[in-house]
């Protein structure tokens, strides 16, 4: 086993998130190949969510989790197999979205399901990544008066209490 790739792909997976969770939109692009696939399993959505290719998977991440979304994405235990200029990952996921704007919170867990592939130029991409929930919770931030927000990348919308 080349230990030199499952870290490569392990980095990818981290990039993939952090880029995710700072906005970087033209960071995650880099991390997919041109004609990735995704498929998200969550409730939030009213259904499972299916991308083709990369353009459409940014942009509705961009969409739908930019400016006012706070995000924070966390994968752990991978469990990587390789086969030449291909590889499939298995991730253990967790993740908190603070929605400002539409009041909530949801959190839950998921094991993601990747393919990998080397691209033309060397570099490992994520050519399909996706999962299915094994729970997600959501709450109003109208249940929580006490709750107050700092983000220090980027201003957040004040969070008024019930009363306005």
């Amino acid at each position: 086993m080349d230990l030199v790739v499952l870290e490569e792909i392990k980095r990818l997976k981290y990039r993939y998130l952090r880029c995710v969770d700072t906005k970087d939109w033209s960071g995650l692009a880099d991390t997919l190949t041109v004609d990735a696939t995704a498929d998200y399993g969550t409730p939030t959505y009213g259904g499972p969510l299916h991308f083709e290719g990369r353009e459409p998977l940014v942009a509705f991440l961009g969409e739908n989790l930019g400016p006012g979304m706070v995000t924070t994405h966390f994968a752990t235990h991978p469990e990587i197999e390789v086969d030449g200029g291909e590889a499939a990952g298995r991730w253990a996921f967790q993740d908190t979205v603070i929605a400002v704007r539409h009041r909530v919170v949801i959190t839950g867990a998921a094991f993601y399901e990747d393919r990998y592939r080397l691209d033309d130029d060397g570099r490992w991409r994520i050519a399909h990544t996706g999962y299915e929930r094994t729970y997600e919770a959501v709450f109003s931030l109208d249940d929580m008066p006490s709750f107050r927000l700092t983000a220090n990348r980027w201003p957040v919308e004040q969070v008024p209490n019930r009363e306005g």
